[in-house]
């Protein structure tokens, strides 16, 4: 397969780009035996690189949305190859490709309480109901037998982040205080973001559906202390799980600056231990 042409990337650039690309595919099983992550250049009207996932899990040639990346191929190609770094599958640019590409339909959900909405919509929200459906759901007819390997196919996807979280080392993490104390003058970096609906928040406008979405963040210090934070949103949005244009979104390697905080929570897991924050106010930077 050719690689495609980069937009606006120059020649030597791209020479560099794909031959660190096939370093880190060595060693990786093939496309026909596993499968292969692909990230899809931007199209008209859709700016960010997007990552699919082509699966021979499926009888017919299918590949399936995940998400979408940023407008910057490096930080496109940075995102991917972390999540899946302990992945068996190859990563590989590819053109967008419409009539392979997009959906027809039998990815939606048609029961239960995300009825309407994408597999891939709830494999970033709710990964637990995913698997229910990929492995507890009977089908009755052939159409539901194919969205059920629709489902296995994106639950491969979430058990190849699991991996990557289970093989990360970070048991000299420490708590930042005890509950209710007050914290002050902290620096994080975002390492993780995960959009909830609020469902306290989220009503019905007329016919139109409302909803308050809120960012969870998952921070580090300089330190490598784990913190978690919530971002409400301020305005509704209309589509679930989503942000609305006008509200600020938090992405990987993001600094924030707080001056204070309160420990809401302590917990660990996978013998990580992460600090629970709320009544955050953050910091005013001059640039």
């Amino acid at each position: 397969m050719a690689n495609p042409r980069l937009p606006g990337i120059p020649e030597n650039e791209q020479a560099l780009l794909y031959g660190k690309l096939n370093e880190y595919n060595r060693g990786r099983a093939s496309f026909k035996e596993a499968g292969v992550y692909l990230v899809a250049l931007p199209r008209p009207g859709k700016p960010n690189y997007s990552l699919w996932l082509y699966s021979p899990l499926l009888e017919k040639q299918y590949i399936l949305y995940i998400h979408d990346l940023s407008p910057d191929i490096n930080e496109s190609l940075r995102m991917a190859s972390t999540m899946f770094y302990y992945s068996r599958r190859c990563l590989i640019l590819v053109d967008y490709n419409e009539k392979r590409m997009q959906s027809n339909g039998d990815d939606l959900i048609f029961f239960g309480k995300y009825r309407g909405h994408f597999l891939h919509e709830i494999l970033k929200v709710d990964p637990a109901y995913l698997s229910w459906i990929a492995y507890k759901f009977t089908p009755k007819i052939p159409k539901q037998e194919r969205f059920v390997k629709i489902a296995q196919a994106y639950h491969s996807v979430h058990l190849d982040v699991m991996m990557r979280k289970s093989k990360e080392r970070r048991t000299s993490s420490r708590y930042l205080g005890e509950s209710g104390e007050k914290l002050t003058d902290l620096r994080l970096k975002v390492i993780r973001v995960r959009l909830e609906d609020d469902p306290y928040k989220t009503r019905v406008n007329g016919n139109t559906p409302q909803f308050f979405v809120k960012q969870v963040l998952t921070l580090t210090d300089a330190s490598g202390n784990l913190v978690v934070m919530s971002v409400p949103s301020k305005n509704p949005s209309a589509v679930s799980c989503t942000l609305s244009g006008i509200e600020h979104e938090y992405r990987l390697g993001d600094i924030i600056y707080v001056a204070s905080a309160r420990v809401s929570r302590q917990y660990e897991s996978y013998s990580s231990k992460y600090t629970r924050i709320s009544h955050v106010k953050l910091a005013v930077v001059s640039v």
